[in-house]
């Protein structure tokens, strides 16, 4: 049974005062149908799942459609539901999922009704493209609605998924000293996570057979279910330049210097002509920007360089499957990290910085910095600090780029990330690599 911890998320909208729909965001495939279900069915008397997909085959697909072409009164719109599928919606015992909503607008511009005029029922939507909505400004009314973003699944979730939840009780308290005695093997699960990745489908299928070659079907399979859905959804003369920009990442990442340049996307191409691809794969929620800042200091999103970033992918596993990367060759306990000239730890690291909180769909993504024979991978914000994040795909500590940011910026707290263990030094702290979700409570805890 695979566990969210975005769940917690869910109990506490479900328990808020002032409570307005929830929109659940995020890319294709990471679990967001899934885990609103799951919250409908084990924490209300009954869940009444309306799916709005018109390719899909269901009896109520005209019917449905039609409920939402009268009148967008709530309390109208509950009685027809409850006609239509035969139960009964009994206000704060009741969740009503709206899923592929993106299908049918009328229904997302109902829930501004279901937030003014009947805030009893409890409303939880999700779909496979309402970031794109939302760029476009299109039905979402902004200010009616909550929203709860949804990635795969962090390192810590891979791990329960696995069985170790006593392991990832005890990484989450921080108890270093008992995490180093299970060092090793939070270090052999943070490589198999590394391969497998957190796309949903793909742990539940490797927890229960453990087998690496249905790991890199699965995987493939959400690729080109992710093209295929590139050819339907974008616009047609973006999609060229969809695909151009998408296959180009794993290539940029394999160089020491990763950022994205646009003569290696295209021959002769110049950023303009792939702004709107490249915005729609980020709407679209398979694509992370890390953007050079041009001096670390508050707020970092005033000294990002638009044009010069590094573009990762939605998911380690999936970096590695469209990379060609054979899991025979990188399950070697040393070469996982070091393959791919460190480009997994780095997406790795990215991934759960996203999704613990360091940008993703709230904007203020990580960053990274430049000078002269130096580079920071990352730079990120926790709350009044300006941190600076060295990433080390093996043990060597080592770091010059590193100790010339120190001496130039003196921030409070640097921080290095590596396969070595917990270690405080003053200004530095070494966290493990599978620790490094916690960035943001480690950081804030230093004195």
């Amino acid at each position: 049974m695979l566990e969210r911890f975005a769940m917690k998320e869910l109990l506490a909208w479900k328990s808020a005062r002032r409570r307005k729909p929830l929109i659940v965001r995020g890319a294709r495939q990471v679990g967001k149908t899934w885990l609103v279900k799951e919250f409908g069915r084990t924490q209300y008397k009954r869940c009444v799942y309306v799916n709005f997909d018109m390719s899909a085959k269901q009896e109520s697909g005209e019917e449905l459609k039609a409920v939402f072409e009268g009148s967008l009164d709530p309390y109208r719109i509950v009685r027809a539901l409850e006609n239509l599928y035969n139960v009964t919606i009994v206000p704060e015992e009741t969740l009503l999922i709206f899923d592929e909503a993106q299908d049918q607008p009328r229904a997302l511009s109902s829930l501004k009704y279901f937030n003014e005029l009947a805030p009893e029922y409890h409303v939880v939507v999700a779909g496979s493209h309402m970031g794109m909505m939302l760029h476009d400004g299109a039905s979402i009314p902004v200010g009616n609605v909550s929203f709860l973003y949804l990635y795969p699944m962090t390192f810590m979730e891979f791990a329960v998924a696995l069985g170790y939840e006593k392991l990832v009780g005890t990484l989450g308290n921080r108890d270093w000293t008992t995490i180093e005695l299970t060092h090793g093997k939070l270090v052999e699960l943070l490589r198999q996570y590394l391969c497998v990745g957190g796309m949903p489908e793909v742990v539940d299928d490797y927890r229960q057979q453990d087998n690496w070659e249905a790991v890199r079907v699965l995987q493939q399979d959400i690729l080109k279910s992710y093209r295929a859905d590139f050819s339907k959804h974008a616009p047609i003369e973006q999609l060229a330049r969809v695909w151009q920009v998408w296959d180009s990442i794993p290539a940029h990442l394999s160089r020491e210097n990763k950022r994205l340049v646009w003569g290696a996307v295209r021959p002769g191409a110049r950023a303009k002509e792939f702004e709107l691809a490249l915005q729609w794969l980020f709407d679209y929620g398979v694509a992370y920007q890390v953007s050079r800042i041009s001096k670390p200091s508050l707020p970092l999103r005033a000294y990002v360089e638009e044009s010069i970033f590094k573009l990762f992918m939605v998911d380690v596993g999936l970096l590695g499957a469209r990379a060609g990367l054979e899991i025979s060759a990188i399950l070697q306990p040393a070469r996982v990290f070091t393959e791919f000239k460190g480009a997994l730890t780095e997406q790795y690291v990215c991934q759960q910085l996203i999704a613990h909180g360091i940008g993703g769909y709230d904007g203020n993504n990580p960053c990274y910095w430049a000078g002269k024979a130096a580079e920071i991978d990352f730079v990120v914000q926790v709350r009044d600090d300006v941190v600076p994040l060295e990433v080390k795909a093996a043990e060597n500590l080592q770091s010059k780029s590193l100790k010339s940011y120190r001496e130039r910026f003196s921030p409070r707290v640097a921080v290095r990330t590596s396969l070595s263990k917990y270690r405080e030094d003053p200004a530095l702290v070494n966290i493990p690599l599978y620790a490094i979700g916690q960035i943001m409570d480690i950081v804030a805890g230093i004195k």
